[in-house]
Parts: C-alpha cells; structure tokens; sequence
C-alpha cells in the first residue's frame, strides 16, 4: 500500500471544483451585502459533509434539470471557500491564515458536519496558539462551551482557569470577558489569589462594564453607586470578606460600601469590630452559598441579564420580585435572530412543538426589551377558522423593560382571555393575545396594543421593528 498517488488525486478534484463545466449545484453563501454564490458538485458534498447531505437528501434535483440551489447564509464566503477546497482537495494549511479565521473555519466546519476537521483545528489551536487563547480567553471559552462538539477546547480552557488563573485576570483583554466566566473564576478552590486580589479584579471589571464610571469611588453619585451594584450584584456575595485584613478592609472595601447589602455590611463591620465574632448562619456564609446555587445558571442572551433571567424564573412562579427564588431554571437558548434569521418559517422551524420558552426581543432603535412566556407548544396553523390559530393556557404573560441595566422599571402582564392566549398563525413569530404582542413575517411591523392580556406593555401602539430576538426554553432543576 502506498500514498504517493493521493497528491496527485487531490490536484485532480480541486480541477473539478475550478472547472465551470460539469457542476451540477450553486451554493449561496453569506448575508447581504456579504454574498458570493459558489459552484460545486452534489456527488461530492454528499459523501464529504453529513451535513450538506441531509440538505440535499430533502433537495433532490428537479427533473427539469434545473440546478439544485441551496443557502449556507451562517458561513462567511471567505471561510466558505478555505473549507470547500478542503472537501475537495483533503487539504488545508492552516499556517496561511489568522487565528481568528482558523476559529470561524472551525465553526463552519463544525456546522457542515466534517467530523475530522473539527478535532484537527483544535488541536492545531492549542498547539500553536495558547498565548493568543490566553489573551482572547473570553472568545475562545464563549467558542468552546456553545457547542457539545468542541471538548478539547473546553478541556484546555478549565485547565488554563484552574492552573493559571492570573494568566486571565491580568490579561489585556480580562475586562471584556463575560459574567459567566468571571464568576467561574472566582468560584475557583485553586485561585492562587488572595480574597483582596480577586476583589480589586472584580471591582476593575465592574467599572470597565460602566465606562461613565471614574476609578474615584469618592467621586461617585447615588446612581453611580447603583450602576455599579447592579453590575456586580452576582459577584459580591462569593468575596469571602472575612478573611480581608481590618486596614484591607478600610482601603478596598469601605470606598465601596454602597453597593453591598446592609446586612452583609453590618455583619462585617462586627466581624472586624469584634474578633470573636462569627458570621451568623444566616448572614455572609448563607448568603454565599445561596447566591452560589443561583449563580451557577447563566444565561447565554444578547439582550437581557442573569437578573432578569431571575426576575422571569419568579413570574413563571407566580412570585412577587422581592420575594425569595424557590426554583431554578437553566435557559437553554434555541433561537436567536441574527444567528437563525428573523423569519417566521424559521421561528416555526425551530420552535414549533417545545414547551415553556420564553421570547426576548431588542426593539430597534432602543433600549427597550419585550417579551413572553408560553408554558404550552407553539404550533403553526395555516387557516383560522373560528380562531383556531390560538393556544389557551391560564399562566402565560408578556413583560417589558425600559433598559438592560434596570430590572426594576419593567411591566407584567398576564393572560385574562385565557382562549386567545398564544397566536400560532403561521406568518407570525413569537406572538401573544389578540393584539397583545404580534411579530409579523420580518419581525418590521410588530406592534403592542391591549386585548387579551391585562395591561398595555408599551407607551405607544406603533409598530416597530426587532433589532434582535431570542427563544429560550426554560428547564427546571431538581
């Protein structure tokens, strides 16, 4: 057996893939204004790519011979073609390209299926690359952990936050990283940081997330104080204060003291009043590990927080806001707009048939955020007759936020027609009532106007258009 005849095999396809002449399917790859239409032959993305087979098994060509034509709009057109010479060819020099292409040529070729490019364009990363995973830390762990498939990466970034932490805290990029890896950090037995260093970084962080904010506590209004706290609500009760010393806790705590709770504040005070004094059960070590329990469920979301994640989990159980969260609910994202498309046919795709999600939407030019909880399917019906399109259920509701930072300033409104409960028509995404909250093919003519539900969510019945949306489902955990 002998592989010098396979360069020359190679050479060979990729004349196929150059030669105009004998291709039998076009590919459009990209969004507006980045498209290109590429030409390729089915006999050979069948056999190369699971994932394009499944396309073309539900794609057969017509039998007018009219080219089979299909979409790829989630792949750049530049990433594309690295990858379409590969499944030709069995090649690709990785050497030629940026680390940041080699990471989207990983995610395209995870999308397409190409089960042993996946693994080969890890280990070249780890291998080759670790100082700039170091300082991208927050894009690779973002990379890694959205999808199942990536688990060497995953692999190499839990060990790089367990044996290395301060690789990431004192990187250039370590304001950047996101809530869900900070509190990872942090929560770390093995962090090779004092409690003082973990708080400073996480005080540098907050600030970094607010950039009207001065690195003069002293100099802070009322609202800056609440902006900060608002930020960092999640991290404050995982700093183990008590094992600052009295002058640490003067200089980097005290500046500081208007955004942690009173009763945590008070009971530290006694702590470093008093050195006899132990945190009672229920003051600093209970809050730690109730907050802990909580902070564990992030959520992957463009447009709201983990705070308001909490806030929608106590609606589903028809608790008030100040009162204490008795279950906890991942949110598994399915759907996001600029990722799957804004299209009705692709919200019932994707949606139709799961239980108990939750949809998020961005208004267009705003701050503000809508939303909805349906507990029951979404469905889609082509023909309403005697308002067959609707799903009734008694525990649904629609919600809406002036902002991302203010849980606070927000609307609730529940489900009082209880027939006419969700809107299943088939040209609409995520819809509500009778009027409450439509989401017209497009998603550029959606409006809010008060039907079915108890309250108006908006301040105005004009439609407006969805700069982004999200569908989560909502798991409960035992």
């Amino acid at each position: 057996m002998t592989d010098k005849f396979l360069s020359k095999l190679s050479q060979n396809f990729l004349e196929i893939l150059d030669d105009d002449e004998y291709y039998d399917i076009t590919i459009e790859v990209g969004n507006d204004p980045h498209v290109k239409v590429f030409r390729a032959h089915m006999v050979i993305l069948n056999y190369r790519s699971s994932y394009l087979r499944r396309i073309l098994s539900t794609n057969k060509k017509k039998n007018d011979e009219t080219l089979l034509y299909i979409k790829l709009p989630n792949i750049l057109p530049e990433i594309f073609q690295i990858i379409l010479r590969y499944i030709y060819g069995g090649k690709i020099s990785l050497v030629e390209y940026d680390t940041l292409d080699i990471i989207k040529i990983l995610v395209a070729a995870n999308e397409l299926s190409l089960q042993e490019l996946v693994p080969h364009l890890q280990s070249f990363l780890i291998e080759n690359k670790e100082n700039w995973i170091e300082q991208n830390f927050n894009l690779i762990y973002q990379t890694s952990f959205g999808n199942d498939s990536f688990l060497d990466l995953q692999k190499f970034c839990t060990e790089l936050i367990s044996k290395q932490p301060e690789k990431i805290f004192n990187s250039s990029s370590f304001t950047s990283i996101s809530e869900k890896v900070l509190i990872s950090l942090i929560q770390l037995d093995k962090v090779q940081m004092s409690e003082v260093q973990i708080w400073e970084h996480v005080l540098k962080w907050g600030i970094a997330q607010n950039p009207e904010l001065s690195l003069d506590p002293s100099s802070y209004s009322n609202d800056d104080f609440n902006a900060l706290k608002n930020t960092l609500q999640q991290f404050i009760p995982l700093i183990k204060f008590t094992e600052f010393a009295s002058k640490e806790f003067l200089s980097k705590v005290y500046p500081y003291r208007k955004i942690i709770s009173e009763d945590l504040y008070e009971n530290l005070i006694q702590c470093f009043l008093d050195n006899d004094y132990k945190p009672s059960k229920k003051s600093e070590q209970q809050t730690i590990k109730e907050t802990r329990k909580i902070s564990l469920k992030n959520i992957d979301s463009k447009i709201i927080t983990i705070q308001h994640a909490e806030l929608i989990s106590k609606w589903v159980d028809r608790l008030e806001i100040a009162d204490e969260l008795k279950n906890s609910y991942e949110f598994k994202l399915i759907l996001r707009g600029s990722r799957d498309g804004f299209t009705a046919e692709k919200f019932h795709e994707i949606c139709d048939n799961k239980s108990h999600t939750i949809s998020i939407i961005k208004v267009d030019d705003s701050n503000e955020i809508l939303g909805g909880y349906n507990p029951i399917v979404w469905k889609s019906i082509y023909i309403s007759i005697s308002n067959c399109e609707y799903g009734e259920t008694k525990d649904s509701f629609i919600f809406s936020f002036n902002n991302k930072k203010d849980i606070k300033n927000h609307i609730l409104s529940r489900v009082v027609e209880e027939k006419y409960a969700i809107d299943n028509y088939y040209s609409y995404g995520p819809s509500f009532g009778r009027e409450d909250l439509k989401f017209r093919e497009g998603f550029e003519s959606s409006y809010n106007k008060r039907a079915s539900y108890e309250k108006q969510i908006r301040e105005t019945e004009d439609v407006f258009s969805v700069e982004e949306y999200e569908v989560f489902q909502i798991v409960r955990d035992n």
